[in-house]
């Protein structure tokens, strides 16, 4: 038998109680991303609980997290994708893979994937795994489906923006329509949204309610044409529904997810994305150095400690940046093995080595240095955050972030993620950046994040979608409020304000469309923007709403 999982011995941990990395390196052999297309991302969410503070007891102590990296692989197969590398964290861990990102966390899983990808095809394996290896509550699986049991999720979202080649999508995405009849296979009372305009940018969103119900296993005699189909439901004017907020669990309550789906990218800024400009960066890099540093490889892995480079400017193309704090070893955290044991020679001759002349974590981290990613939550504030960046030949980048509470917050706080990917070609230029990171906790507004993010694409255009959870307790509706829960709504409702009243007045750019939706315990405002200097014409449409 193959032992599919991935060697243990590539794990290195900075520091106890940090994040810690895991590299497949056969998954990066013959790796190409010449071949990249679509680089809007297929992006789903199964909840199997509100919070992993409240796993039933039947649940594995760590949920969804003991499961064993190989079974994971076993199920990206499916999916037709592979596992890059692995960050370990307490409370999630982070899977970079070859077109995007997983994030497994105890009570939930989310699965983002690019290209043609068949995404919604691993659910029914999602499902199986969750029950028989982590022990969520679950019932007889569907035989027409190829599994012996399903867990029985919580909540379900699945999104996407409107596809640039949806011809060349497989299996369920060849349309939405078709992803919204697969889910509805699976999962009863789900809704589906259009939101956007139908001959411009738009956005597609399922999603069901708390307390979801698996679909009943299909009686072979039933025909197709009695299948019950979920109408997608088009959002194209402001929405505002004044329902008050549904209870939610703790995790549930306090959730917040930020997207920001970038087109049109500005040529010099994609500029950065390629591997022959990053390897030039690195080569600055190096040349300005009058004594390379020494490379510590542990367990096979390329890693360097005790903290970045300090006041080294990186300069390529005429472009600079500056790389961390330098002590005597550099932190890049997430390298490529190499043979190579030193950098640099006895008479200190300047040596580049392979790792920043070729495609992969090294020259991934010196991107996400330069670029100025790693800058979006700094390591001032949060101390122990981890990047974990692919630089992809001959051009693409891939990053994840695992990022723990800063210093002061309470010890229970959870550690948020974020994840970008870039498909830089001109013909077919998009970045996404999605993160989870609340804004109360970075001390940063929403609207300076979009901003930071957009200065490094500077994209002809792009849309926000912000999804926040509905976290205060609703009466029955019944009862009066009391004067206390009023107040806290007021304060929350002007602070929403300023904070949307920020968001309409980006530096550079104009607002085009903007959205709000009352969903069932979430509210949900979509915004597009252009750039005030964009001829590009009409969007790229790709895919019509049919």
């Amino acid at each position: 038998m193959v032992n599919i999982d991935i060697p243990r011995n590539y794990t290195f941990s900075p520091s106890d109680g940090t994040p810690h990395l895991t590299i497949n390196r056969e998954a990066l052999i013959d790796l190409d991303s010449s071949n990249a297309f679509e680089g809007p991302e297929k992006l789903l969410e199964i909840w199997f609980n509100a919070s992993p503070k409240s796993l039933d007891s039947s649940v594995a102590p760590l949920g969804l997290k003991v499961v064993p990296a190989g079974v994971w692989k076993e199920m990206l197969d499916i999916v037709n994708c592979r596992v890059l590398s692995v960050v370990e964290s307490d409370h999630v861990d982070a899977y970079l893979l070859s077109e995007s990102s997983m994030f497994v966390f105890p009570h939930k899983l989310i699965l983002k994937t690019c290209g043609t990808t068949t995404l919604l095809s691993g659910v029914p394996r999602m499902l199986e795994i969750a029950a028989l290896s982590a022990g969520f509550p679950h019932r007889k699986g569907d035989p027409l489906k190829g599994t012996a049991t399903a867990a029985i999720p919580y909540r379900v979202f699945y999104s996407r923006k409107n596809f640039l080649h949806p011809e060349k999508q497989h299996g369920p995405h060849r349309s939405w329509r078709d992803e919204v009849r697969y889910l509805d296979r699976h999962f009863i009372g789900g809704s589906a949204y259009m939101v956007g305009k139908m001959n411009g940018e738009h956005w597609y969103l399922y999603l069901t309610g708390p307390g979801t119900a698996l679909t009943p296993p299909a009686s072979p005699v039933l025909d197709k044409s009695e299948e019950l189909e979920t109408r997608t439901k088009l959002l194209e004017v402001p929405i505002m529904n004044n329902t008050v907020a549904t209870e939610l669990g703790i995790d549930d309550a306090q959730d917040e997810t930020l997207e920001i789906l970038m087109t049109d990218l500005d040529p010099e800024n994609a500029k950065q994305f390629y591997l022959e400009n990053a390897s030039a960066v690195a080569e600055g890099w190096f040349a300005e150095k009058s004594r390379p540093a020494r490379f510590v490889y542990p367990g096979g892995l390329l890693t360097m400690r005790e903290g970045g480079i300090d006041g080294l400017t990186l300069k390529a193309n005429g472009k600079k940046g500056v790389c961390g704090n330098y002590k005597g070893e550099i932190d890049v955290f997430s390298n490529t093995s190499s043979e190579n044991s030193e950098l640099g020679s006895s008479d200190d001759e300047e040596y580049l080595p392979k790792e920043f002349s070729t495609e992969g974590h090294g020259l991934g981290t010196v991107v996400s240095d330069s670029c100025g990613l790693s800058d979006v939550y700094p390591k001032s504030r949060y101390p122990d955050a981890r990047v974990d960046a692919y630089l992809f030949t001959p051009c693409g980048f891939s990053a994840n972030g695992v990022i723990p509470a800063p210093p002061g917050t309470k010890e229970t706080s959870p550690t948020h993620y974020f994840t970008v990917h870039v498909t830089p070609e001109p013909h077919c230029s998009f970045a996404s950046f999605e993160t989870n990171v609340p804004g109360r906790q970075s001390g940063t507004e929403t609207a300076e994040v979009v901003e930071q993010v957009v200065k490094i694409f500077r994209p002809g255009r792009f849309s926000v979608t912000l999804f926040e959870a509905k976290g205060i307790q609703a009466t029955n509706g019944q009862a009066k409020p009391s004067s206390s829960w009023q107040k806290k709504e007021q304060t929350l409702q002007l602070s929403a304000a300023k904070r949307s009243a920020r968001m309409e007045h980006l530096a550079g750019y104009r607002r085009i469309d903007r959205i709000v939706h009352d969903l069932d315990g979430y509210d949900l405002v979509f915004r597009y923007y252009e750039r005030n200097d964009w001829k590009g014409g009409a969007p790229r449409l790709g895919e019509h709403y049919i």
